[in-house]
C-alpha cells in the first residue's frame, strides 16, 4: 500500500535558496529575494490606479521613511523597512481575508518574520514602543494609498486606518513605480541601513 507523498512546504527563490514555510531558516533568506518578491506583490489586490501596481516594496520604503521621523536607531528603521517581509513568500493578504484564515496564517507569518529578523541581526520581536511607531506609519501609508490609489473616500479611510497627520507624506510618494525600480530602491535602502547598523550607532530608539 503506497503512502501519499508529503506535501512540499518550501519555495525555491531565484537566488537558489529553498525556504521552508513551516520551519524557515534565517540561512535561506536573502535581501535580494525579499526585494524581488515584494516589488512584484501588489497592495490592495491590485485594485489601484496607475500604470503599475502599487507594490509592497514601495509601501515598505514609505513606512520606513515615515517611521524614521521618530526612530533614530538604524535597527528599528531596518525593522520598519522589513515589516512586511514575509509577504515575499506568502503574498499580501487583504485584512478581511486574514481574518477568515485565522491563526494558521498568523503563525506562519510570525515564524517568517522572526527568521527574517534573525537573518539581519534584529530581535525576533521588536520592543512594543517601536512596534507602535511602525504600526502608526503603516496606517498613515494605508490611509494615503486608500484615498490616492484605491478609491476610498477620506471618511472611509479615516474610519478604517487613521486620521492623516498634519505633516503627512507628499502625495508624489504614492505614484506607483515600476517593479525593477522599486526593487533596486529597496535593496539600496537596506544596505544603507545595514551599514549604519554595522557601524554601531548608539542613537536612542525613538527620537524626540
Amino acid at each position: 500500500m503506497s503512502r501519499a507523498a508529503a506535501p512540499r512546504v518550501w519555495q525555491r527563490m531565484l537566488s537558489g535558496r529553498r525556504l521552508d514555510l513551516i520551519d524557515p531558516s534565517p540561512l535561506d533568506i536573502e535581501i535580494e529575494d525579499i526585494a524581488h518578491g515584494l516589488a512584484r506583490v501588489a497592495r490592495w489586490n491590485g485594485q489601484t490606479r496607475g500604470a503599475h501596481a502599487f507594490s509592497v516594496a514601495q509601501h515598505s520604503l514609505i513606512v520606513e521613511a515615515l517611521a524614521g521621523r521618530r526612530l533614530a536607531d538604524p535597527r528599528w528603521r531596518l525593522a520598519a523597512l522589513l515589516h512586511d517581509g514575509p509577504e515575499y513568500v506568502i503574498g499580501d493578504m487583504i485584512s478581511p481575508f486574514k481574518g477568515v484564515l485565522g491563526n494558521d496564517y498568523r503563525s506562519i507569518e510570525t515564524r517568517l518574520q522572526g527568521a527574517i529578523h534573525l537573518r539581519f541581526g534584529l530581535p525576533r520581536a521588536v520592543p512594543k514602543d517601536v512596534a507602535r511607531v511602525i504600526k502608526s506609519a503603516d496606517k498613515v501609508s494605508a490611509y494615503y494609498e486608500a484615498t490616492l490609489l484605491a478609491g476610498f473616500t477620506e471618511a472611509e479611510a479615516r474610519s478604517l486606518f487613521c486620521r492623516p497627520p498634519q505633516d503627512g507624506p507628499e502625495p508624489e510618494w504614492f505614484a506607483p513605480r515600476p517593479a525593477e525600480e522599486v526593487e533596486a530602491a529597496l535593496v539600496a535602502r537596506f544596505h544603507a541601513l545595514d551599514a549604519a547598523l554595522n557601524a554601531g550607532s548608539q542613537e536612542p530608539a525613538i527620537a524626540g
